[in-house]
């Protein structure tokens, strides 16, 4: 039996499921799971915890082509339904739905993004670091390396390099090697610290640490292969003792008086 089309179709929604913790979706996020009709969701990443106990008709997109998700998500839309589109992590990097959205627009479909925890930042906090630290680097560049998805010359690592922040690089551990020798040559030193983070918050996260010098063969040795988040810069390192001004006892700000202007 065909679908019923409704005069107003109900919004999609493209939702952040976080990096892998159910824990660390969003209240919001856990609402509009548990109140939608239908799920399509990234089956080769989502944790399936998330999951467990949802009441919605579901669609595991790892098979499914961008013309067959669309498909569904307008059905359900035009029927007066609740459709979430859940990716890992937070939807606007690396998610993949600004085509999703292009083609909901072309087809008066209304939409909303709700964001989650980027495994970046999830990466960060197994490895208890912070990615800004005070007269070291200010600065956190998202980015990937260059594979079967080509990027754009001007944002390559070797020039990404040259920047010497923190960078937090997707995708891109099967091609540790190459992402080394570009940073190198980029100029980051050899002894630079870098860490790659397998699966972060999950229950089998795996980390490796190391610097330029060693961390190709460190991974190699190890277990990871994909689904993990490189993290390199001199943030990692624990030499900096510089601490922020906004607690400093001398620093007046709106909510204090330093003591060097009692």
């Amino acid at each position: 039996m065909p679908i019923p089309i409704m005069n107003t179709p109900t919004p999609v929604v493209f939702l952040g499921a976080g990096p892998g913790d159910p824990e660390l979706i969003t209240l919001k996020g856990r609402r509009l799971l548990d109140e939608a009709d239908v799920i399509v969701y990234a089956g080769s990443l989502v944790n399936p915890a998330l999951l467990q106990g949802v009441e919605a008709e579901m669609y595991d997109s790892a098979g499914m082509t961008l013309d067959e998700v669309l498909a569904v998500l307008i059905a359900t839309a035009q029927a007066g339904k609740k459709a979430v589109r859940l990716h890992t992590g937070d939807p606007a990097l690396y998610g993949a739905i600004r085509e999703q959205m292009q083609r909901l627009t072309a087809q008066n479909i209304p939409y909303e993004v709700v964001p989650g925890v980027s495994s970046a930042l999830a990466a960060a906090a197994a490895l208890q670091t912070e990615l800004t630290v005070p007269e070291v680097t200010q600065t956190v560049i998202f980015t990937r390396q260059a594979g079967r998805t080509p990027v754009p010359e001007q944002e390559s690592l070797r020039k990404l390099a040259a920047i010497q922040a923190s960078l937090c690089i997707f995708l891109s551990v099967s091609m540790i090697d190459t992402v080394v020798d570009e940073l190198i040559a980029g100029g980051y030193p050899q002894e630079t610290p870098i860490a790659v983070v397998k699966k972060a918050s999950w229950p089998d996260q795996h980390i490796v640490q190391g610097t330029l010098a060693n961390i190709a063969d460190r991974v190699k040795a190890s277990a990871i292969r994909k689904t993990a988040m490189i993290v390199v810069g001199r943030a990692l390192s624990d030499d900096s003792t510089a601490t922020s001004k906004l607690y400093d006892a001398e620093f007046c700000h709106e909510y204090r008086t330093g003591k060097q202007a009692v």
